[in-house]
């Protein structure tokens, strides 16, 4: 049986879950800030770039995986440890790779490393989050998603800094990969251990069986119904991150520096809908949220496409980016919903989601290079669409106290 937590105790939970939400933003955005140092020391062009790019988003997939078995084997709290371990050996061999020994391979290993970590960290972290929600009553998915993005924001300016100081990329990684390491050790001190996560060694069915039931998620609609809601918001949220500077470039015909202030208002507008997505919740249900997102996504969307001048096109990109933060976290958080299948349930509906946001971009730039990159953005549309409309399946289960909104206490 779960032990009864004290407040103080499910405050520290709270704050430790936030912390290794932080700490994975800002060591993934580390090495994404460093790109052109990366390109610069290895001697490589962009094709090589994108392999690169290719290995640590497949390494991502198998972490994925490997996060139920881990859950199954040693429950979420030891399994986050080695995970977090893993991660910030991955950032440090990255440096180790690029700056000392010029190696691409050893790079390649250490960005394996790093997408197997972060992936498998990610999953685990997520069913922590759902449960410190459940456990406080209240929406808070999207805030632990908040922490998320601030730590992405803390990771690239920290890497601006590092850059335009001229510090190396093996430097910058190892102080962010003892960064990392250590709040990730400190955090997960105050994690509580759970029967239900299979933390507690004396549960009495075999691992088999376990596994056997991780599985069954797979079997279940509903699984698909979550992961097409964030099917199309990852797709919107991942296109954005790696096209919108881009096709305000080549669509709009706007400099570069007008291309980074639209990702910047992105963000921002993205990091500020996670601060608010809680309450707003809480008042008008999960689903209606989405409903409402969705819309607001994909008319923002159009009004990028159609813009004909930049202010409309950056109220477009507000929209797009406002519309897109929820899609994520309030998945997982309906994934988790019930508490015997949280860890099969996210991993497999952040597997659908992952799966977009790390295969949607490329595949656009395929298309984009056959069309252009404003029509393509027409596909997104569509996508958002989709998730619009399979928005009821996140409907919270019977019995779940996170997610309903008020018109139904």
């Amino acid at each position: 049986m779960d032990q009864v937590l004290s407040r103080a105790q499910l405050v520290n939970w709270r704050t430790a879950v936030f912390t290794i939400f932080f700490v994975t933003g800002l060591g993934f955005a580390s090495w994404a800030a460093r790109l052109p140092a990366v390109k610069r020391d290895l001697g490589i062009n962009d094709l090589e770039i994108g392999i690169l790019l290719f290995i640590s988003g497949a390494a991502a997939i198998v972490g994925l995986s490997l996060a139920n078995v881990l859950v199954v084997r040693w429950g979420a709290r030891r399994g986050m440890l080695l995970t977090i371990i893993a991660f910030s050996v991955g950032v440090a061999v990255v440096g180790f790779g690029v700056q000392f020994l010029e190696s691409y391979a050893v790079t390649a290993i250490g960005l394996a490393l790093m997408g197997m970590g972060m992936s498998a960290t990610d999953v685990m972290m997520n069913v922590e989050a759902a449960a410190v929600e459940q456990s406080f009553g209240r929406t808070l998915m999207p805030l632990f998603h908040a922490f998320f993005s601030l730590g992405t924001v803390a990771g690239a300016g920290f890497g601006v800094l590092m850059a335009a100081w001229n510090v190396g990329v093996a430097w910058h990684l190892w102080i962010v990969g003892a960064l990392v390491l250590a709040a990730g050790l400190v955090a997960l001190r105050a994690v509580p251990v759970r029967e239900t996560m299979h933390d507690d060694p004396a549960t009495p069915t075999s691992r088999r069986e376990r596994l056997i039931e991780q599985l069954a998620v797979w079997r279940d609609p509903r699984t698909y119904a979550i992961g097409a809601i964030m099917l199309g918001m990852a797709f919107a949220e991942g296109s954005a991150n790696d096209w919108l500077t881009i096709a305000m470039v080549d669509g709009h015909g706007q400099t570069e520096a007008v291309g980074a202030i639209a990702l910047t208002v992105f963000s921002v507008s993205m990091t500020v809908f996670r601060v608010l997505g809680g309450p707003i919740v809480d008042r008008i249900g999960r689903v209606w949220t989405l409903r409402v997102l969705a819309v607001a996504a994909g008319a923002g969307l159009v009004m990028f496409i159609l813009a004909p001048n930049v202010p409309l096109a950056f109220v477009g990109v507000a929209l797009w980016g406002a519309g897109a933060s929820l899609g994520f976290p309030l998945g997982m958080s309906a994934a988790a919903d019930d508490p015997a299948k949280a860890a099969a349930s996210v991993s497999a509906a952040a597997t659908i989601g992952y799966l977009a946001f790390l295969c949607g971009p490329p595949v656009l730039g395929w298309i984009s290079h056959q069309i252009g990159i404003l029509p393509t953005l027409w596909i997104i549309v569509a996508l958002i669409a989709l998730s619009g409309f399979a928005s009821g399946a996140a409907k919270p289960i019977a019995g779940s106290k996170v997610g309903v909104g008020q018109s139904h206490h």
